[in-house]
């Protein structure tokens, strides 16, 4: 969503950089370039106004302009201003997004907003990280008996979700609903109840008062509206309408995965003055990030979000296979089935693009990646080659004659040059594994010293040389010369000559494919 912002900026900050001295007009240049950015990006004026005002403060002084690398102290003063702009240093206090927990069961979180926000959806999302993350019992249940299929929209989630969800009574009103969620809730020992009222196509007066008379009789511990975010500023207009009649607690901003500006996301806190506490980041149905404003700058000025990759890899990590494959390893084991499993874990993750948009400065030498058709269709290509292996040639590639490859080949849809690609990418990693086995495990040390430096420093201090922008701050371009070796499971700063491959807490492969960095389509 930011990714045309991001641009913006980063141009500006690259005109910049390089200059030993930065004048005045230098930086009003670039604070206006910066202002125009902004208001491309759909950000309220007042908004723009504020921030512009407030970075040029900060950036005239004596400390900027002499300072031995201005360019970067612009970036890092733009970069505190976006931060301060979507709400602040500090991270959310309580449960995970700043829900308040800590009150006596069962919790209500009532969810508001307008039809098509994505509030069904959400709840379910919402529901699933209680469950999850903070080990809660949860109850939905459904107050929309406007929208055809509402409730059993939901129902359908709930099931998708494991999470119970109150059942249906036909002709039941939405404050008989609510009654009858809250008596349950207390019957059944759950810790929260989710409340997911009707919207509507605009904002209405039934429809308010409607809300008003359940947040009334639920009395909620958290009121979130879900808000569109590709709606722009309707979004913040929204928000305002529904915070004078609502004890709004939270937003929630849905789609934030698409094409829209990113208007709505930099605008929100500082119009209304409620915080952002989830993003909705795609259409599964575990696709809810919480929000958090440094990390989101963070992403803006192509500082990647590292911390979001390991939490991701965590989630996504079964351990049972992990375990196995820990075991194979440490055997110095691995055949073509261990290499289909991380190339599916990788896809999991997001695939190639997801995970590389999360790498300090990847966004610099984006268009040489899509050009080297680094995509997940290669992850693709990769699995079919492998599932029209027999399980024998899974096991032992090396009886793999031109005969064999040629069926392989024809199989999956590909060249013969292909599937000898993938088997020298696997034959790499099978000897990187041997030699570690042979080692005694050498070189874990490495990883779990990068594994503390990362969790310290918030995500920049375990990245491999060449891509962390200088000083942190997003103003450099990556090496790719260090894709390549990272692909190839040599990731420098790691410590020592064999780190074991692939990513921290992944448990096996390095990312298959880029070894051979970059491809050339065909």
């Amino acid at each position: 969503m930011f990714e045309s912002l991001g641009d913006r900026l980063t141009g500006v900050f690259d005109r910049l950089t390089g200059r030993g001295v930065l004048s005045e007009k230098d930086i009003d240049e670039a604070l206006r370039e910066v202002r125009l950015a902004l208001l491309d990006a759909d950000v309220a004026l007042p908004v723009v106004r504020d921030f512009v005002a407030k970075a040029r403060e900060a950036a005239t002084g004596e400390a900027v302009i002499r300072a031995v690398k201005p360019a970067e102290q612009v970036v890092k003063i733009v970069h505190d201003g976006l931060v301060d702009m979507l709400g602040g240093e500090e991270p959310p206090e309580g449960g995970i997004g700043g829900l308040n927990l800590n009150v006596t069961p069962p919790m209500v979180i009532l969810m508001a907003g307008l039809q098509g926000s994505g509030k069904t959806t959400t709840s379910a999302k919402l529901a699933i990280r209680l469950k999850n993350t903070e080990r809660k019992k949860v109850l939905m249940a459904s107050l929309d008996t406007r929208r055809p299929a509402a409730m059993e929209q939901l129902a359908t989630l709930g099931k998708q979700a494991e999470v119970e969800t109150l059942p249906i009574v036909v002709g039941q009103t939405p404050p008989d609903i609510a009654r009858r969620a809250l008596n349950a809730a207390r019957l059944g020992g759950f810790d929260v109840v989710i409340l997911d009222t009707a919207g509507r196509t605009t904002l209405d007066e039934q429809m308010m008062g409607e809300a008003a008379e359940i947040a009334r009789i639920a009395n909620p511990t958290e009121t979130l509206l879900v808000a569109d975010s590709l709606t722009g500023q309707d979004a913040v207009k929204t928000a305002k309408a529904f915070h004078e009649r609502l004890p709004l607690t939270g937003l929630i901003l849905t789609r934030t995965d698409g094409d829209g500006r990113g208007g709505a996301a930099l605008s929100m806190r500082q119009v209304t003055g409620l915080p952002i506490k989830f993003l909705g980041a795609g259409e599964k149905i575990d696709a809810l990030e919480v929000f958090d404003a440094r990390r989101v700058a963070g992403r803006i000025l192509g500082q990647g979000d590292v911390v979001a990759l390991v939490e991701r890899a965590v989630q996504e990590l079964d351990h049972a296979k992990a375990e196995q494959a820990a075991a194979k390893l440490s055997k110095g084991q691995f055949d073509l089935d261990d290499l289909s499993d991380q190339l599916m874990q990788m896809k999991r993750m997001g695939g190639m693009q997801g995970i590389l948009g999360m790498l300090p400065g990847v966004a610099k030498v984006k268009k040489q990646i899509s050009e080297s058709g680094l995509d997940d269709k290669m992850f693709d290509r990769q699995v079919a080659i492998i599932s029209s292996m027999t399980r024998l040639e899974r096991k032992k590639p090396d009886i793999l004659q031109a005969s064999r490859k040629r069926r392989i080949a024809a199989g999956s849809g590909v060249d013969v040059a292909d599937v000898n690609r993938l088997l020298k990418q696997h034959r790499q990693m099978a000897d990187m594994v041997k030699a570690m086995a042979k080692g005694g495990g050498r070189g874990m040390g490495g990883m779990m010293a990068a594994m503390k430096a990362l969790s310290a420093s918030g995500g920049g201090g375990g990245m491999p040389p060449g891509m962390t922008p200088p000083g942190g701050m997003g103003g450099g371009r990556p090496d790719l010369d260090a894709l390549k070796a990272f692909g190839g499971g040599k990731l420098p700063g790691l410590g020592g000559g064999s780190t074991p491959p692939g990513f921290p807490g992944l448990g096996g492969a390095p990312p298959p494919g880029l070894p051979n960095f970059p491809f050339k389509k065909k």
